[in-house]
């Protein structure tokens, strides 16, 4: 099993890593890994993995397998994977990674400044949505991004604890999306806490405090259905 390495620091650009296989459509899997795989509305990262020679491979993203378990690292198309048993050096595209941070952890304030169910959402390369089961329609952006700046620049620290499968069962209200699942069935599921904010199940990657996302606009709100908002953020 890969070693997770970004679970436990989100800015951990590069490690060392060993080839563990190489599957029969060309992705890669290694035995620890900074890069996330694609999971929670978080696209997978992008970076390079370099050979002991230099040779250079480019990760075109990362996700799970159909195992849900292994991550692999997806080359571009025509690149030729490292051998198996090989050690590499596991390099991020560390700004687009860190753009990813910034707008996943701005999401999570929104759902403390809106809080109501989550039905869906989206984290981009600089901006990011969510869509909200809303009763009342009466939204408004200039409102809703001055309250959202306002808990960033709270410069809030971000940080993570761990809580068994049995505690998230017992407090079923911690969980805000409806439509995706917190990670579980390994025994133990993270929490990621905005301290004095927010406090949610997530497997995704985040700033150290939110003073770190700098400024955010809402950008468009958007009626999806009858009771379904979509609340689009960007950084600025």
């Amino acid at each position: 099993m890969t070693e997770l390495l970004f679970r436990e620091d989100a800015y951990l650009g590069e490690t060392a890593a060993r080839v563990l296989a190489v599957n029969e459509r060309g992705g890669i899997i290694l035995d620890r890994t900074v890069f996330y795989a694609q999971a929670g509305g978080q696209p997978g990262d992008r970076g390079i993995l370099v050979a002991a020679d230099g040779r250079e491979v480019t990760i075109a993203t990362t996700v799970y397998d159909a195992d849900k378990a292994t991550i692999v690292h997806v080359p571009d198309v025509g690149q030729i994977p490292p051998e198996v048993g090989s050690e590499v050096a596991a390099r991020l595209d560390w700004p687009l990674r860190h753009r990813r941070m910034r707008v996943h952890t701005a999401l999570h304030l929104l759902t403390a400044v809106l809080p109501y169910p989550v039905t869906g959402g989206a984290i981009g390369d600089g901006d990011g949505r969510l869509d909200f089961d809303i009763p009342d329609a009466g939204l408004d952006k200039a409102d809703i991004a001055a309250k959202l700046n306002a808990m960033i620049a709270t410069d809030a620290e971000v940080r993570y604890r761990w809580i068994s499968d049995e505690e998230l069962a017992a407090n079923p209200s911690l969980v805000k999306t409806m439509s995706v699942k917190p990670p579980s069935g390994s025994g133990r599921v993270r929490l990621v806490e905005i301290v004095g904010l927010d406090l949610q199940p997530c497997g995704g990657t985040h700033v150290r405090r939110t003073g770190e996302i700098g400024n955010v606009a809402v950008t468009e709100i958007e009626k999806k259905g009858k009771q379904n908002r979509r609340v689009r953020i960007a950084l600025v």
